[in-house]
C-alpha cells in the first residue's frame, strides 16, 4: 500500500496544489469532473488540466491514457522536470498492473529527467518510487539504498509532505522485513509530518500501517481499531488498493481469534475490490487467505479452488522472470546477439580429409585389382596394409584433434560441437565470475626483458590453473596480464561462489610466497561478482570459449576498484558467502545503467 501513497502524492512535486487533496471527496470528485469538462472542452493538451486529473485517478487504464497524453505534451514542449512526472504516471499504471520490470523501467527514465532538469525535489521523487518498486520485487538490498538516498534529499527540501511519504515508505519497508522497532519509529515519524500538515489521507496510512504493526507485537485490540480506522478515511477517498490490504489484514486477525465467518466475510471484501480494480497481488493474497479458510473449515475443493486462483495471480507477479527482467535486459540481448554469431562448425576436418584419401586409394586397388587379376593376392595385402596404416594416422590425429579440442573448450561443449556440427550460446542464470591484475605491469614490461616478463606471467598463470582445476572452476582467458575464471559453468553446481572465493584467497597467497630467481614480484588485486551470464563459442576460426553480460563488467568494475594485495567482491557474492567468511565492508560504487553496487573486501 505505501506505493499507493506514494503515487497519490508524487504529482505535487509538479504546480499541482494539495489543497484539493485536503478535500472531502465528493468535492474532489465534482471538481475533477469540471476539470475533464474544461480539458475537453478547450480542445487542447494542457498540463495543468491532465496534472488535475491524473493526480485523482484510480484506474491503471485511466492513468496510462492520460499519463501517455501527458507524456507526448512534455517532450513537445521539451519540459524536463513535467518529462519526469509523466514517465512517474505511466510506470505507476504498469506497476498497478503487476508488471514491475517495464514500470522500473520508467522510473529510471523519470530520474534521467529530473537530473537533467536539475530539480532535487523531482529526483527524490524518482528515488523513492524506484525504491518502492525494487521492495515490491523484494530486492530489499536496493530498495533500502534507495529510499535513503531520496530520504536524504527531500530533507534539504520544503515539501513536508513527500518527505513524510518517504519515510513512511521506508518504515513500510522495515515492517516487511520484519524490523518492528525500525517500522515503528518511521511510521510514527511519518504521521507527526502528516498531523503538522493536516494531511488526512497520509494519517490514515499511518493507522493502517499502526495497526499492522501492533498486530505483529500481539496488540490485537489495538490494532484492529486502528486498521478500521484507517479504512473509513480511506474509503471516503477511494483509495481501494490499501482498502483491500488491510481488508485481507482484518481478515487474518479474526482468522487467529477463531472467527472465521468474520474473516471470510472480510477476506471476500478484499477480492471483490481488488478485482474490480485489477490489483493482481492483493487479488492473490485475498485468494491464499479464504484458501485457508475454508481449509479450517474443512471444505477441501473450495480451498483447493482459492489457492489455485492464489497460484495463478501470485505468478503473474512475482514469479523469478518477472521480478529480474530489468536487471536481465542486457543479458537477454546479449543473448539473441550472440546467438546470431554461432556458425556451423566442422568437427573434425582433418579426419574427414584422410577418410576422403583413404577411399580415393581404395579405389584405385580396387581398379588394378580388376585389371592385373594376376596379382590380386599382392593387391589384396598392400591394402590390408594400407587399411591398417591409414586406420592407426586415423586414431593419432582424432586423439590429436580431441586432446586439442579439450585444450580449448570445456568437455561438455566440444561434446555438443562433435554431435551436432554446432554450438548454441547457453544461459546461466547463477555464475560467479573472477578476474585478476597485476599492478604496474605496463611500467615493469618496459624495464625488463620480454624473455624474462613471459617467463614470469607464465609461472604465476600455471599456478592459477592448477587452482582452478582444484576447485572445479573453468578458466575463461587470459587478457595481457589479467587472469579470468567462473564457476558455475559449463555444468551449473551450487556452491560456485564459495569455490571461487576459496581459489581468489588462494591464488593471492601464492602471489606473495617466496619465488625461484628471476621470476617478477607482482602487487595483484582480485574482483569478484555473482550473477548471471551467457556463454557460447563464435566464429569459425580460433574458437574460444567465451562468457558475456552485466556479471561480467560488473566483476571487471570490481577488480579495477579493488586494491593491491585484496580481493573486492559484489554485494550479492557477500550475501552468498557472507556465512563462512570474513569479510570487511568497504563502501559502494555506481555503475552506469545498473545502479549502485555495494563492495566488501574477502579477507579469510
Amino acid at each position: 500500500m505505501k506505493n499507493q501513497l506514494f503515487f497519490f502524492l508524487c504529482f505535487s512535486i509538479l504546480s499541482f496544489s494539495f489543497a484539493q487533496s485536503r478535500q472531502e471527496p465528493d468535492q474532489v470528485r465534482s471538481k475533477v469532473d469540471s476539470i475533464k469538462e474544461l480539458y475537453y472542452g478547450s480542445g487542447e493538451q494542457n498540463l495543468d488540466y491532465l496534472g488535475s486529473i491524473i493526480e485523482f485517478e484510480a484506474n491503471p487504464d485511466s492513468l496510462l491514457k492520460y499519463g501517455e497524453i501527458y507524456l507526448q505534451k512534455a517532450l513537445k514542449d521539451s519540459l524536463d522536470d513535467h518529462i519526469s512526472s509523466a514517465k512517474i504516471m505511466i510506470g505507476y499504471s504498469y506497476k498497478y498492473k503487476g508488471n514491475l520490470s517495464k514500470a522500473l523501467e520508467y522510473f529510471f527514465e523519470s530520474l534521467k529527467y529530473a537530473q537533467k532538469s536539475g530539480s532535487m525535489k523531482a529526483q527524490g521523487r524518482s528515488y523513492i518510487t524506484i525504491a518502492d518498486t525494487y521492495s515490491a520485487s523484494e530486492n530489499s538490498q536496493n530498495a533500502t539504498i534507495y529510499y535513503r538516498k531520496g530520504i536524504e534529499i527531500l530533507e534539504q527540501e520544503s515539501d513536508s509532505t513527500a518527505l513524510g511519504t518517504a519515510i513512511f515508505n521506508a518504515g513500510d519497508e522495515y515492517l516487511k522485513l520484519g524490523k518492528l522497532d525500525s517500522a515503528l519509529s518511521f511510521v510514527e515519524r511519518a504521521q507527526l509530518i502528516f498531523e503538522k500538515v493536516n494531511f488526512e489521507l497520509g494519517k490514515a496510512y499511518c493507522l493502517g500501517n499502526l495497526g499492522m504493526i501492533f498486530a505483529e507485537y500481539g496488540d490485537q485490540l489495538t490494532s484492529e481499531r486502528r486498521i478500521n480506522q484507517a479504512i473509513e478515511i480511506l474509503e471516503k477517498y477511494h483509495e481501494y488498493y490499501p482498502i483491500s490490504v488491510y481488508l485481507n489484514y482484518l481478515s487474518k486477525i479474526y482468522l487467529e481469534h477463531g472467527d472465521r465467518q468474520s474473516s471470510l466475510s472480510y477476506a471476500r471484501k478484499s477480492l471483490d475490490l481488488a478485482s474490480k480494480y485489477g490489483l493482481k497481488d492483493q487479488i492473490s493474497e485475498a485468494n491464499l487467505l479464504l484458501s485457508g479458510i475454508y481449509e479450517s473449515l474443512n471444505n477441501p475443493s473450495k480451498a483447493l479452488e482459492f489457492y489455485k486462483k492464489h497460484i495463478q495471480f501470485r505468478d503473474s507477479v512475482k514469479n523469478v522472470q518477472s521480478v529480474q527482467e530489468m536487471a536481465n535486459l542486457r543479458t537477454d540481448f546479449e543473448v539473441s546477439q550472440k546467438q546470431a554469431e554461432v556458425d556451423l562448425l566442422e568437427s573434425a576436418a582433418t579426419i574427414a580429409t584422410l577418410r576422403a584419401k583413404r577411399q580415393t586409394l581404395l579405389l584405385y586397388g580396387v581398379v588394378v585389382m580388376l585389371i592385373l587379376v594376376a596379382l590380386l593376392a599382392l593387391v589384396s595385402y598392400r591394402r590390408f596394409k594400407f587399411e591398417k596404416e591409414a586406420n592407426k594416422i586415423i586414431e593419432e590425429e582424432k586423439n590429436r584433434s580431441e586432446d586439442l579440442l579439450l585444450n580449448i573448450l570445456p568437455e561438455e561443449i566440444a561434446d555438443e560441437l562433435k554431435i551436432h556440427g554446432k554450438v548454441k550460446a547457453h544461459r546461466f542464470n547463477s555464475t560467479t565470475v573472477l578476474f585478476t591484475d597485476f599492478k604496474s605491469f605496463s611500467s615493469l614490461a618496459e624495464e625488463i626483458s620480454p624473455e624474462q616478463l613471459v617467463e614470469s606471467i607464465d609461472y604465476y598463470f600455471k599456478e592459477f590453473d592448477s587452482i582452478v582445476d582444484k576447485y572445479g572452476l573453468e578458466k575463461i582467458k587470459t587478457i595481457g596480464d589479467s587472469y579470468m575464471c567462473a564457476g558455475g559453468l559449463p555444468t551449473e553446481t551450487e556452491r560456485h561462489a564459495f569455490d571461487v572465493a576459496r581459489a581468489g584467497l588462494e591464488m593471492m597467497e601464492f602471489i606473495y610466497k617466496p619465488k625461484p630467481e628471476g621470476i617478477v614480484q607482482f602487487e595483484m588485486r582480485i574482483g569478484i561478482h555473482t550473477g548471471p551470464i551467457v556463454a557460447g563459442i563464435v566464429g569459425v576460426k580460433k574458437w574460444q570459449y567465451d562468457i558475456w553480460g552485466d556479471t561480467v563488467n560488473i566483476a571487471s568494475r570490481m577488480e579495477s576498484n579493488s586494491e593491491e594485495g585484496k580481493i573486492n567482491i559484489s554485494g550479492t557474492t557477500y550475501e552468498i558467502i557472507k556465512d563462512e567468511f570474513e569479510c570487511e565492508y568497504r563502501g559502494s560504487i555506481e555503475i552506469k545503467n545498473r545502479g549502485i553496487w555495494e563492495m566488501y573486501f574477502l579477507k579469510s
